[in-house]
């Protein structure tokens, strides 16, 4: 088998996230339906592996995927793909991205922007060293943009950002998120929030920056959504921490809708460490009392 590496970019806006569902559509469906088609003289279809499984209506701009080819479907792409597809084209590896794409259409909400052979050791879920996101807030001293509509949320009041920077630099660190993270049975709430932090971007729109080495269902909406509650006056920035200290859910903020998030970059280690990272995680995540 030979290990491939997709680098993927969509609107969530109209997916139920990206794990494949009956009766659902998702990214992850999406794709491997094109798979199927690419590789139909060559069972079995591709699954893939994803860095970040994202929720319903969250974006990704850097999301990373990978699959794992039989070598008759490996050459199977060195042959011109017939069917209207112009036979200059890539063949190869590098094929895989433009049929997917040619399936999806030129209009598409989901775009395979590279395919190329991984690296030995590559996972792309457990060699991962950090997941990085963006949510953007326009608040009333923001420019309205409607053709971002999708991807941002807005917010009629004027959120206080200096507040908001003190809050998240705070919450930066190696700890148990339960308070932030919708539970699941079996899972870990012990995660190292690497970078939390608020800034304006030209047209004054409040983005957030987080990363981690993995986040819990949830946990990047309910950091943002506290931090609103600290812009809006509702909470003071050092109830934050006594909110994650406790370990269980408040109501004290609510969580943010999925539409202004965005994943836009995970990381890897250097090649000689994917192997050795990809254990590491596997075994903390089979052990829920050890972070991850």
């Amino acid at each position: 088998m030979t290990r491939i590496r997709l680098d993927v970019a969509y609107d969530g806006t109209a997916f139920s996230g990206w794990s494949r569902q009956p009766g659902l559509r998702t990214v992850q469906g999406e794709l491997e339906t094109g798979l199927a088609t690419i590789f139909r003289r060559h069972a079995p279809t591709p699954l893939l592996t994803v860095a970040g499984r994202t929720d319903a209506g969250v974006h990704a701009s850097g999301q990373v995927a990978h699959l794992d080819l039989t070598a008759a479907q490996l050459a199977s792409l060195e042959r011109p793909h017939r069917g209207g597809e112009d036979p200059r084209g890539p063949l190869g590896v590098a094929a895989i991205a433009r049929r997917l794409n040619g399936i999806q259409g030129l209009d598409a909400d989901v775009l395979v922007r590279s395919a190329r052979i991984a690296p030995p050791g590559f996972d792309a879920r457990f060699s991962a060293i950090w997941r990085r996101y963006e949510y953007r807030i326009a608040d009333r001293l923001a420019v309205q943009d409607p053709l971002r509509r999708n991807a941002t949320l807005r917010i009629p009041a004027e959120l206080d950002l200096e507040a908001m920077r003190i809050a998240a630099a705070s919450l930066t660190g190696l700890h148990d998120f339960a308070s932030y993270c919708k539970p699941r049975e079996g899972a870990t709430t012990i995660r190292t929030l690497q970078d939390f932090a608020w800034r304006r971007d030209a047209e004054g729109v409040l983005v957030a920056h987080l990363q981690a080495d993995a986040f819990c269902h949830s946990m990047v909406r309910a950091l943002v959504g506290a931090s609103v509650a600290v812009g809006e006056g509702r909470l003071d920035p050092a109830e934050l921490v006594v909110l994650r200290d406790a370990r269980e859910r408040s109501s004290a903020f609510k969580v943010v809708p999925a539409k202004g998030l965005v994943l836009t970059e995970v990381g890897y280690p250097d090649d000689a460490e994917l192997a050795d990272r990809a254990a590491q995680t596997r075994a903390r995540r089979e052990d829920p009392l050890r972070p991850v």
